[in-house]
């Protein structure tokens, strides 16, 4: 990754300013309950976050903190690796699980490799976007041999990061107005995605992206970082893409196209990106929440009338991730399948 090769280099009008401007940041929100905060203020803050940006920062999220300096060290070692050790667990295709360098994201390739795995191991997807393929998929972890504790923590930290999931989906029920485990049932057999995301210094930072603009197919995402950043959201009232400045201990969240969906555009997928700097490498740890392969995915019943239609028409998620995921490995022709593509009004 030392050069810019042509497959990295961004459209004009998606390349970064890079000047730094100091402007208002995404909400942080304290996820405790004391005498002078209740679960009312508290899901107050959950819905308009969700509602006016898409995205938030979250502290004392129960996640022990420990456990970031741990996936940061797992992640440097492994990183560090000659890249022949790193693509004994290459992912491919057919098990899209392990260890990648040259994913893309609307058809430009990222500046950066990845290590994915499942958190329920195995998984199933179906093996492709076609309707009328009923086949499934197994996704399988690959786990390199060095370092050799890497298995487990990532595994210990994937565990905290469920249980946080699922109480932010909690919250994010309740102030919708719906019962707090109005979602739970759609995640019995979730499908969801912890991603290690190495981010080398790269010699022209103005023409590449680590990650290029887009949505995430999910229900939530769920990310640690160090404290390098580069991290930005595209913000809602005027499309100004805004950076998030890492908070010490803070966990970064962001609603997916399937909150979208359920909420039936209450709340908001939001495009975001990652950019890179030419001195220092960056580590980040999402966790995508995705729900069961099999759940058909509609706006809600109790947040629809006939005031609030139903904007979208329901579609599989399964295959509509599948059909997402198309265009990691190579360059596609056309654009990859979007939210919009449902959409009824």
């Amino acid at each position: 990754m030392g050069e810019v090769d042509q497959a990295f280099i961004q459209a004009v009008e998606n390349r970064p300013k890079l000047d730094t401007i100091e402007i208002e940041g995404i909400p942080l929100i304290d996820l405790s309950i004391s005498d002078t905060r209740d679960i009312k203020l508290l899901v107050s803050e959950i819905g308009n976050a969700c509602k006016n940006w898409g995205f938030f920062q979250v502290i004392n999220h129960g996640v022990p903190l420990e456990l970031f300096t741990k996936i940061n060290i797992a992640a440097k070692t492994f990183f560090d690796r000659p890249i022949e050790e790193k693509t004994k667990v290459k992912r491919d295709e057919v098990n899209s699980i392990g260890y990648h360098e040259s994913e893309h994201t609307k058809n430009v390739r990222d500046w950066k490799e990845v290590f994915d795995f499942v958190l329920k191991d195995p998984s199933f997807l179906p093996a492709s976007h076609e309707p009328e393929d009923k086949e499934l998929k197994t996704l399988r972890n690959r786990w390199p041999e060095n370092p050799p504790e890497f298995r487990e923590v990532c595994q210990e930290y994937a565990r905290e990061a469920e249980k946080l999931c699922y109480k932010l989906l909690e919250l994010i029920a309740l102030s919708l107005g719906l019962p707090s485990n109005r979602f739970h049932g759609y995640f019995d057999d979730h499908t969801a995605l912890m991603r290690f995301n190495h981010y080398p210094p790269c010699p022209c930072p103005e023409l590449a992206l680590g990650v290029g603009r887009h949505k995430d197919a999910g229900a939530l995402t769920i990310v640690a970082e160090d404290d390098v950043g580069g991290l930005q959201v595209k913000r809602k009232s005027d499309g100004v893409w805004v950076p998030v400045k890492p908070t010490p201990n803070a966990l970064v969240i962001n609603v997916g196209d399937t909150i979208q969906v359920w909420s039936n555009e209450a709340y908001e997928s939001v495009e975001h990106r990652v950019v890179v700097n030419s001195e220092r490498e960056r580590f980040s740890f999402p966790v995508f929440f995705f729900p069961s392969h099999y759940v058909m995915v509609k706006p809600l019943e109790e947040l629809v009338n006939e005031q609030n239609p139903a904007k979208y028409r329901e579609y599989n998620f399964g295959k509509f991730f599948a059909a997402r995921s198309r265009g990691d490995y190579k360059k596609l022709e056309v654009e990859n399948i979007q939210i919009r593509d449902f959409k009824i009004i």
